[in-house]
């Protein structure tokens, strides 16, 4: 067998398969160092513009690489794109992506040219005057669309205008003024709202972009089932993203929530003790536990319970027994997981701030006062009197009793 030997910096990753990731649907070669890779197929995958893929045959055997700028052929003329894909896997990414063998594959004409790059800059410079130039054109002949984007070929021959339409639209009327303002040709190509969003981009309220800008090649349908499944409120501002449907993300763990909800018994089943009758309210699917409630709508008395302890209720009322209690613990409250942010306080270093001036300013306090106290515990007498500024004053008091004590001082008491 060969050895293969890798750089340590790469530490086993094959560097050859990565490439930018500043597209939508970038992938991953990694047999891309695999000797004879390229050799097992003449198939080769390229990407154009934003989310549009296709799949050619090498007919010349041009030594191609993962980031090569390669012409193809189109119709009508040639478009230029990116090479993201080659060896075997592509009849992987082709079977993926449910394209038959027998389906006509066009071939790869030739590594790009300086003047192919430049026709395809001009075109593409073009691209953004031509779509707001037919909205325009759309909104004079009142049809209800609206288009999202323009992609030029790379010949600059031909335009794809992706438009979005809650109905069917009758636009040939627009083909015809389209070809007459831009002089090319025309296609018009139907998107959705997830596509239109995954093609403009976007933060989502998770704080990352949005997963049809980044990774996601096919979209699910989502339905208001799998809330329900993970006990999540139907708030439509919560569960619609920025293409105001419903997100894409609450399929990701719903699979985990089915198979959760299986281990628990039926919502329909009353449980009968002998005090009450309990019934449905809540559950908790990861957890294993369900909130059961003394009253149908309302919820009274509630006890929370695992599956095992529900199971075994259903199965005493089977055999006509009512147990005590529905909770043998006596623990009706849910217990709730550790947070480690609501265990600590976000003032928490601020209060120790407040309680280190307190200190500071009752340590400067503190010898003045013991000096009084000590002066005050400890009178001096002088030839059997105690000095009147050992007495302890008063603060404030009437103004006429001090002076009348400043002028007679022999009125005043003394101590033996």
């Amino acid at each position: 067998m060969n050895d293969y030997k890798t750089n340590d910096q790469l530490r086993g990753i094959c560097a050859r398969g990565c490439g930018r990731q500043d597209k939508q649907l970038n992938t991953f070669d990694y047999m891309a160092d695999v000797p004879g890779n390229n050799e097992t197929t003449d198939l080769v995958e390229v990407q154009f513009k934003n989310t549009r893929k296709g799949y050619y045959h090498n007919d010349n055997r041009l030594p191609l690489e993962k980031g090569d700028i390669v012409a193809v052929e189109a119709s009508p003329g040639h478009d230029i794109g990116v090479v993201t894909l080659t060896g075997s896997l592509v009849p992987l990414q082709m079977r993926k992506a449910n394209l038959k063998g027998n389906s006509e594959i066009r071939r790869i004409y030739r590594i790009a040219k300086p003047v192919d790059l430049e026709k395809y800059e001009e075109a593409k410079a073009r691209e953004h005057d031509t779509m707001i130039r037919s909205r325009q054109i759309a909104n004079e002949l009142g049809l209800e669309m609206k288009i999202g984007d323009v992609e030029y070929q790379g010949d600059g021959n031909k335009a794809i205008f992706y438009y979005i339409a809650d109905s069917r639209v009758d636009f040939r009327k627009l083909i015809k003024v389209l070809a007459e303002a831009f002089h090319v040709r025309i296609e018009m190509k139907q998107i959705g709202a997830r596509q239109e969003a995954g093609r403009i981009g976007g933060i989502g309220p998770c704080g990352r972009e949005l997963c049809c800008a980044t990774w996601m090649k096919n979209f699910v349908s989502v339905s208001t089932n799998v809330a329900r499944y993970q006990d999540i409120s139907l708030n439509p501002q919560k569960l619609t993203g920025q293409c105001a449907k419903l997100k894409c993300c609450l399929n990701y763990e719903a699979d985990t929530y089915i198979e959760a909800v299986k281990k628990l018994p039926s919502r329909e089943i009353q449980l009968e003790t002998k005090d009450s009758t309990y019934y449905y309210f809540k559950a908790d699917a990861l957890a294993n536990q369900i909130t059961y409630s003394t009253d149908k709508r309302l919820a009274a008395n509630l006890v929370t319970i695992t599956a095992e302890r529900a199971f075994a209720v259903i199965q005493q009322n089977k055999n006509g027994e009512k147990p005590d209690k529905l909770d043998v613990t006596g623990n009706n409250e849910p217990t709730r997981p550790i947070d480690l942010v609501e265990q600590e306080s976000l003032t928490r270093f601020d209060k120790n701030k407040k309680r280190k001036n307190k200190k500071k300013r009752t340590e400067g306090k503190k010898p003045a006062n013991a000096a009084a106290q000590s002066t005050s515990n400890t009178p001096q007498e002088i030839n059997g009197k105690r000095p009147n500024n050992d007495r302890p004053q008063k603060r404030g008091g009437n103004r006429s009793n001090n002076r009348r004590r400043e002028n007679n001082p022999g009125d005043e008491p003394q101590h033996a």
